[in-house]
Parts: structure tokens; sequence; C-alpha cells
């Protein structure tokens, strides 16, 4: 990745484990391992996938420092690393009913004025 100059708090690190969690899979895994340590057979029931795209999306997890695992005789148990995924997954759980309102003008110039009416979003 090219280097870019990113706002503070943004650091690159940051920025590559939001793509990487992109994938439904991997957000269903990381929201079911909030809940504690999980076994690969524990997500292939749970999501219906195959154990070997189970422990491919897991191997992505652990490149990454986001999880890793522990050995309990034939089980590998799978566990959160990384503190930020569970406020992650939190926020993204959300149900976020309202939008944001409009500005009345512009902050700087104090001119201006939003152009039309906001579009309201009825709770589904």
């Amino acid at each position: 990745m090219n280097k870019r100059n990113y706002s503070p708090g943004f650091s690159l690190k940051k920025i590559e484990i939001l793509k990487m969690i992109a994938h439904p899979a991997r957000l269903k895994i990381l929201a079911e391992l909030v809940n504690g340590v999980k076994c690969v057979s524990d997500f292939e029931d749970a999501f219906d996938m195959p154990q070997p795209a189970v422990s491919h999306h897991l191997s992505i997890l652990r490149r990454y420092d986001l999880v890793d695992y522990f050995v309990d005789g034939r089980l590998k148990c799978y566990f959160l690393k990384n503190p930020m995924i569970p406020e992650i997954i939190e926020v993204l759980q959300k149900k976020h009913t309202k939008e944001l309102p409009a500005p009345a003008c512009c902050p700087i110039t104090k001119k201006g004025k939003y152009p039309g009416t906001r579009k309201t979003k009825t709770a589904v």
C-alpha cells in the first residue's frame, strides 16, 4: 500500500484491519468470538460453512493478529486477541434509525442554506 497522509488516529494498520474484516464470513466469525472461545466445528454448525472455508477465514484473522488459538486435544479453540474487535462489532450491530440532521448553514462562513428537504427514513 502506498503511503498517504491519513488523519490522526487512522493508522495504516487500522485501515488494513477494516479492509480485512469487511467480509461477511469473517464478520460472523468475529461476532461469535465476541461471545467467547469457539472451535472450528462451532463455526461450521453455526454458519453452515465447510471446514476448509472456516479454516481459511480463521487463518486470515490470525495473520492480522485479530484472533489466536490454543489446542485442546484434537480441537483448535479460537479466541479474540485484538481489543478493537468487540467495539467494531458492537457498532456494526447497532440499529440506527435516524439520519444526522442537516446543517443550518455553513459552519465557517455562517452563510448558505441546505438546499431542499432532507429525506427521512422510517424505521423498519
